[in-house]
């Protein structure tokens, strides 16, 4: 039993796991070409966070919070933030492909590095498809614009045409028109009343979804040098068109549309941390590249923090810009900065904002693509996952094999899935990965000793966190009592059984975990940046719902299921373990 739990939490050291990959025996060869730089980080950084967010998501906490979404906007940044410090000095000390997966497999050991690893595998996934979907989405509004109509049975999922179909049969019945009918049922009916049929089953299928998937993943499979010419193109044309949208947009401002500046008060600002987080869901990726970056120990860590900066001030301006330009309510659309010059009457400007989402989500599309495959093959280096994950395309020098994989995984489900009802797993995934990352340097402080190379590159600045965290918790509790005493009230209520009590549980959880680790700092002097990072990060997690954490759990379940099945008797570490037994 004793040896059973050891092998759970065997870990690889910092020295292994930077010369393991040199000598691995795959017969395709495992070395990648090393060809990006900083700028090249910086473009992927921005490609992957500027996206779906922006040109959505932003609509609809705007629509909640107001003009004081803008402050969300930092508080989110601040704590992706601490995330990005604990990032940058893992990729500095661990300039190996893997991201928090090989992270978490030199602190916490190698169960936590599946579950890590599996869980950046949903995410990616359930991610890439949802900006498959929403591509697919702009694309053919582009195409409607300019008079070259699909028919809806080839640009929607069978999910969303079966079910709006039904909705709008019942709508149908009670008297109602179709053209009454909202856009979307619409869509969906028309979709399905004209679809062919084979043997009884309705051909309805996203083609849209399916062909940019295929395009990005041939980029991917090709070569490096060919995804970064693209991404640092893609981010151009983004930028461009994004401060084009700022620099009109602000002529049309009215101040008056900023006030009350927080009209729905802290609870309506907290409405939209769901969609204010998925738009920054992407610094991580960076990560991935490791083994592709001339100089990663000096180059990763500017990177991540830079697209962060870059993100969070042009998140902030286009915020008070969309707010400032139309009253808050009116937002709650699926295309805010299209929406917001149609409003005031410049279509042109509408149709370019349109046409650079589809840009946009092509090229955050293209980096979630590149990292997903470079996960897999770590975890197939470590034994976790068959050989074929890990071999290397003799001439383009990329994981080919899991490359196509990923092809597969997102293009299938894009193809026919409504994944509307699963997208926060994307947030929460992604969370999850930055709390076990900033838990993973606190754990790496203790261990600094273990490998030379911990010494080099970047380190997060130590603060002390004996006293400032307590503080910063009470100072927190008082803000709560002054200004939300209802809402904490009705919080510690217990009334309702457990319909009720089951979705404070997250909230409960983190409170439990806060004190512990608030006690945990006070007798141990531990670093607050990570500190901080874990607790803002556990308590984004709590906003998402117990649905969701049901959700992510099922998924870990199955991915323990695997593990215990393959990864744990087929890891090197293990194999290595039984050679030295053997030995003696």
């Amino acid at each position: 039993m004793r040896n059973f739990i050891n092998n759970l939490t065997r870990r690889k050291s910092t020295d292994l796991l930077l010369a393991d990959y040199e000598r691995d025996g795959n017969i395709h060869g495992t070395n990648l070409v090393r060809s990006l730089r900083l700028k090249d980080l910086v473009a992927f950084g921005i490609a992957a966070i500027i996206g779906a967010g922006i040109f959505s998501t932003i609509g609809n906490a705007s629509a909640a919070g107001g003009p004081g979404v803008s402050l969300l906007f930092i508080f989110t940044a601040v704590a992706c933030g601490f995330s990005a410090l604990c990032y940058a000095q893992f990729a500095s000390t661990i300039p190996v492909s893997g991201s928090a997966y090989t992270y978490a497999y030199a602190s916490f050991g190698e169960l936590v590095a599946w579950i890590i690893g599996w869980d950046l595998l949903m995410e990616y996934a359930i991610g890439n498809i949802a900006v498959a979907i929403s591509w697919s989405d702009y694309f053919t509004a582009v195409l409607n614009g300019i008079g070259i109509g699909l028919p809806e049975y080839l640009t929607m999922d069978y999910l969303s045409a079966s079910r709006g179909y039904k909705v709008a049969e019942a709508l149908l019945a009670k008297g109602e028109t179709l053209t009454t009918l909202p856009a979307n049922i619409q869509e969906a009916y028309l979709a399905w009343l004209h679809a062919p049929a084979v043997g009884g089953i309705k051909l309805v299928a996203d083609l849209p979804a399916l062909g940019i998937t295929v395009l990005i993943t041939y980029l991917v499979y090709t070569g490096i040098k060919e995804s970064k010419r693209t991404a640092n193109l893609l981010v151009l044309l983004k930028l461009i068109v994004i401060l084009l949208v700022i620099s009109v947009g602000a002529f049309y401002v009215n101040t008056d549309n900023w006030s009350p500046f927080a009209p729905n008060g802290l609870t309506g600002i907290m409405k939209g941390v769901s969609a204010v987080f998925f738009a920054y869901i992407g610094f991580d990726a960076i990560s991935t590249t490791a083994e592709e970056c001339e100089n990663p120990q000096r180059d990763l860590p500017r990177a991540m923090i830079f697209s962060l900066i870059i993100c969070t001030v042009l998140y902030v301006i286009l915020a008070l810009i969309l707010t400032g330009m139309v009253p808050f309510n009116e937002l709650a659309v699926g295309d805010p900065l299209a929406f917001v010059f149609t409003r005031v009457k410049l279509d042109a400007i509408a149709g370019i904002v349109a046409v650079s989402a589809v840009v946009a989500m092509a090229s955050v599309l293209l980096v979630f693509q590149y990292g997903q495959p470079r996960i897999w093959m770590t975890m197939s280096r470590d034994g976790l996952l068959p050989s074929a994950f890990s071999r290397i395309h003799p001439k383009h020098k990329t994981p080919y094999f899991a490359t196509i994989v990923t092809g597969f995984v997102v293009a299938v489900p894009a193809l026919f899935m409504n994944l509307t009802e699963v997208t926060d797993l994307t947030s929460i995934g992604t969370l999850f990965a930055f709390v076990l990352v900033c838990g993973g340097i606190l754990l790496l402080e203790e261990k600094q000793k273990e490998s030379t190379s911990i010494s080099k590159g970047f380190r997060v600045p130590y603060i002390n966190g004996k006293y400032v965290l307590p503080l910063l918790v009470l100072i927190a509790i008082a803000l709560l009592m002054k200004y939300s005493s209802t809402e904490v009230e009705a919080f510690f209520n217990m009334n309702g059984g457990w319909e009720s009590l089951q979705h404070k549980l997250p909230l409960l959880g983190f409170i439990a975990a806060a004190t512990v680790l608030t006690v945990v700092t006070f007798n141990k002097n531990l670093s607050l940046i990570p500190v901080l990072g874990l607790l803002t990060n556990l308590y984004l997690m709590t906003e998402l719902g117990i649905t969701n954490w049901s959700r992510f759990l099922i998924w870990l379940v199955l991915g323990l299921i695997i593990y215990f099945a393959y990864g744990y008797r087929n890891s090197k570490l293990h194999s290595n373990t039984l050679a030295e037994r053997q030995v003696i």
